[in-house]
């Protein structure tokens, strides 16, 4: 039997939140299927409100999964066909498949060098008269520097759009992200609230806007059999708002436990090769991913893996160079940092639930590495 010091390093491990909150969670559950208020019911009110006041919002509207939630806040703005939106060429590709959804037309803007993130200088490039909305990412945890890109929006007099997926609980001058513009949130199962299956919101500060999301996750609909405009079927059901309520409840606590991790990770890789985040002081990441870069990032991760430690890369093809955008003719070249970024970066073991045993166990593993080779 291998020693816990030999043990694999799972990159997550789902099981282990449930494990921690059995009790409740069951309880939660239990409530949820005694009522039978399954969809729109009193558990997702009540999750919606105690999301929004979480997150700095005035309101909170849960919908079907993170996609949906950015699609359909672009779409209470008013985008539709035609119209540009300025998006990140480092993200996950969902943040481009909102915008395309609506049949606009993605505007890809490189992060600034050094960065995963956009600045303003490169947003303020890219805008024409057809920019209809502004999608800056907080990926990975870290929030964008959101002042200046607002300052940008407000003078084009439209409106940012933010794709928080990976951003519950992170500050940006002390504030949560809620509280600027509109924000679309994902409670996929690995996110740092995450929920059993799919899930997403959306919060605003708005209530125009709140009001035109919850019609438009509820099939065009603000009154039952009364449909207004053209909707869809994307709403949050209650049993995961119930599940995401209990959760919520340890999600400053969960954050503080994975921003240990990062410090373990900081201080122990400084002094190798390996280029590591950086923040900002005037943001509080809540290291969703902890994404370190290296010229040799598939030797290191091989090297982890016969290590027993699972390392994963996000993202390995940007969006510009997938199939789904072959129709736009993008080449390889078009977005350089975004490429070189998908070359180098890899993703370590981080979440409320690795124990600084295995993040110790993850940093020997890298030093190992750069000293052997």
């Amino acid at each position: 039997m291998p020693s816990p010091a030999d043990a694999p390093v799972p990159f997550l491990d789902l099981r282990a939140p449930y494990r921690e909150l059995q009790s409740d969670i069951d309880a939660a559950l239990s409530r949820v299927a005694s009522n039978g208020r399954f969809v729109l019911g009193k558990d997702l009110e009540r999750f919606e409100e105690s999301f929004a006041l979480s997150m700095g919002a005035r309101f909170a509207v849960g919908v079907g999964s993170g996609l949906d939630a950015l699609r359909l806040a672009l779409e209470a703005h008013g985008v539709t066909q035609g119209d540009e939106v300025v998006v990140p060429t480092h993200t996950f590709i969902a943040t481009w498949l909102a915008v395309s959804a609506l049949g606009a037309t993605v505007v890809p803007v490189d992060p600034s060098e050094g960065s995963f993130v956009v600045d303003s200088t490169a947003i303020e490039a890219a805008l024409t008269s057809r920019t209809r909305a502004i999608v800056p990412v907080h990926l990975y945890g870290h929030p964008v520097d959101l002042e200046p890109i607002l300052a940008l929006a407000e003078k084009a007099k439209i409106p940012v759009v933010a794709d928080a997926a990976q951003a519950h609980g992170a500050r940006y001058r002390s504030h949560q992200l809620g509280g600027f513009g509109t924000a679309a949130w994902s409670f996929y199962p690995g996110k740092n609230l995450g929920a059993f299956g799919d899930g997403g919101a959306v919060t605003t500060n708005d209530q125009s806007i709140a009001d035109r999301i919850r019609s438009l996750r509820n099939y065009g609909s603000s009154a039952k059999y009364v449909h207004e405009v053209i909707g869809s079927n994307s709403r949050l059901d209650d049993i995961q708002a119930a599940v995401l309520a209990v959760k919520l409840g340890k999600l400053e606590e969960w954050n503080r436990r994975r921003s240990a991790i990062a410090a373990t990770y900081l201080d122990g890789l400084a002094d190798t090769d390996l280029r590591l985040p950086s923040t900002p002081e005037w943001a509080q990441p809540v290291w969703h991913l902890f994404v370190v870069r290296s010229d040799r990032r598939d030797d290191l991760q091989n090297h982890l893996a016969q290590d027993g430690v699972e390392a994963l890369i996000h993202y390995p093809v940007p969006p510009h160079l997938q199939g789904a955008y072959d129709a736009l003719s993008w080449k390889g070249g078009a977005f350089p940092i975004a490429e070189r970024l998908a070359t180098e970066v890899l993703s370590l073991p981080i979440g409320p639930h690795v124990s600084q045993q295995q993040a110790i166990r993850v940093v020997d593993s890298i030093r190992t590495f750069f000293t052997s080779h």
